[in-house]
Parts: structure tokens; C-alpha cells; sequence
């Protein structure tokens, strides 16, 4: 108990290294002063990115299914290097995912938390070291709310709309049709910003929401160069390295690999791979997302 004790003061005390500064008027970033219901005022920690940077909201489930972690790490990770921001609601699930996959990619992330931004009242207070962690990588914690004000069912999707409001795009990974996640592509579309999702199984709840954006409109996401070319970036077309290419395949994608020497049809892959249909279906789908193989005029091959 003293160590958790210890940790937790140590955190706080860091934390308390960075001062809470409050933006009013035109010092609240243009793109949350031109929605139709701006904050008033925003409280800042740390560094908002530049003018010029790219603002990814990246948003979904608390539930999340090992398909939506792999699918968030891997796209995010696909933005190494370029000139990108990912916003996210500093919760628990995708939230969390998207925040720490930013920071290992080496980008800038912000956090909105449905809460103040003292570490006293900081929501959740499970990742108030992930909230360091982002402070410490000269990202930035922002809220509407009074510093010391705790989080409500409420102020969730008010703090949603801030979300949906400071970014160029939303990106949607998982999501069940009732969910809080689909305010903020809700709020997106009302912004005029770019809604991008995952495509997902018929059989899960969680891909329930991403299929219906898709439906109504939303951009499908196969890979990090399909975001990529949303925010307007040109795509570097030099060839990859095909050993760091491969380098983190499990060993049932690399089976996939070594078997698509000729493209074939789906069927036929999912039959080659002996191995349960469900089974062999998630990793052609999660495989399609990181981008390695792709489906053309009815056959499956390497990109």
C-alpha cells in the first residue's frame, strides 16, 4: 500500500510541474472557434500542437475486442513521421490504446477528459500516468471545465463535441450503435470534419456502429495510408523493406504470406490456412487493415 501510495504522490507532484493555463477568445484554437457552439473558455497542460499540424480524433469502445487494439496500434503506428496530432477522451479502451500507440509512434496526442484538469479530479485516475506520460512527450490535457470540476454522466459528450471540434478528422474503430462514441462522429459531421471508420464483423456488437457510418456515408479505413490521404498528405510510394515490413507478423500471418505467392480467392485462402473459418476470417480482416494483403476483382493478394 505505501508503494502504490508513494507512486500515486509522485505523479501528482508531477504533474503539478505543469501549469493549467486558461485560453478565452481568440486564443482558443480557431478550429474549435468556428463550430456552432465554441467553449468559452479552455484550460490547457502542457503543449498544443502547432498551426500546421494535423488533427486525428481517434475514438471507441471501452469493451474493446483484440481486433479494435491491433487495428488502432497498428494504423496509428502507420503515421510515424508525419506531421500529426491524435486527439482522444483519455478513457479507458480504444481511448487509452490510441493515446499510447501516438506516443509510441513518436507523435503528438492530446487528451479530453470528461473531467477538470487538476490531478486531484483527473478522469480516470487510472491514467494519470498515461496523462504524465503524454504532458512529459510535450502533448497537452484540455478541458472546458473549471480545474477542479469532477466528471458526470453529462459532461462526457459535452467534452465529445470538443473532441469532434479541434480535429481535422474522426476516426472510429469500434463501436456498438448505442454508444457514446457515435456523438462525437455525430458532432464530426455537424463540424464538417472527415468521418473515417473500421470496417468490422457482422457478427460483433462492437462493429455495429463503424458498419452503419459506413452505410450513411463514412469513409472505410483499410490501412494508415487511407487516413493519410484524408488529412491531405501525399504518401511516400518508395518500396518498404520486406524484412521490417513483415517484422511484426504472428505466425499465422506470415503462414498467409508465404501461401499468397499467387493471389487466390478468399474460399480458397481460408481453406489453404486448415484452420477454423472465424479464426482464418480475423486474420485476413486484421491483415487487410494493416495493409499487407488487399482484395481485388475477387482474389486475395500481397500488397
Amino acid at each position: 500500500m505505501f508503494i502504490i501510495l508513494a507512486t500515486n504522490d509522485r505523479i501528482n507532484n508531477r504533474m503539478k510541474n505543469f501549469e493549467i493555463i486558461k485560453l478565452e477568445g481568440e486564443e482558443i484554437p480557431e478550429m474549435l472557434r468556428e463550430i456552432a457552439d465554441p467553449p468559452e473558455k479552455l484550460y490547457i497542460k502542457g503543449t498544443l500542437p502547432s498551426s500546421d499540424t494535423k488533427i486525428l480524433c481517434v475514438v471507441g469502445s471501452r469493451k474493446y475486442t483484440q481486433y479494435g487494439k491491433d487495428a488502432c496500434e497498428k494504423l496509428i503506428s502507420g503515421l510515424r513521421g508525419y506531421n500529426i496530432c491524435i486527439v482522444s477522451g483519455l478513457a479507458l479502451g480504444i481511448d487509452g490504446i490510441a493515446h499510447k500507440a501516438a506516443l509510441d509512434a513518436g507523435l503528438k496526442t492530446m487528451a479530453v477528459p470528461g473531467s477538470g484538469l487538476d490531478e486531484s479530479v483527473l478522469y480516470p485516475s487510472t491514467h494519470r500516468q498515461l496523462a504524465e506520460k503524454i504532458l512529459e512527450a510535450r502533448g497537452a490535457l484540455i478541458s472546458e471545465f473549471e480545474p477542479k470540476f469532477r466528471a458526470t454522466p453529462y459532461s462526457f459528450p459535452q467534452r465529445n463535441r470538443i473532441m469532434a471540434g479541434i480535429s481535422h478528422a474522426v476516426l472510429v474503430i469500434e463501436a456498438e450503435i448505442k454508444s457514446g462514441t457515435l456523438i462525437t462522429s455525430k458532432f464530426a459531421t455537424e463540424y464538417n470534419r472527415d468521418v473515417l471508420t473500421v470496417p468490422g464483423s457482422i457478427f460483433s456488437k462492437n462493429s455495429e456502429g463503424p458498419n452503419m457510418l459506413i452505410r450513411i456515408g463514412a469513409t472505410p479505413v483499410r490501412n494508415s495510408e487511407d487516413i493519410l490521404e484524408a488529412l491531405g498528405f501525399k504518401i511516400n510510394e518508395e518500396p518498404q523493406n520486406l524484412e521490417l515490413k513483415y517484422s511484426d507478423c504472428s505466425e499465422e500471418e506470415l503462414l498467409v504470406i508465404k501461401i499468397l505467392v499467387e493471389p487466390m480467392e478468399k474460399d480458397e485462402l481460408i481453406r489453404a490456412l486448415k484452420m477454423p473459418v472465424s479464426k482464418a476470417s480475423t486474420i485476413i480482416s486484421i491483415m487487410e487493415i494493416k495493409g499487407l494483403i488487399k482484395e481485388s476483382m475477387g482474389e486475395i493478394r500481397l500488397t
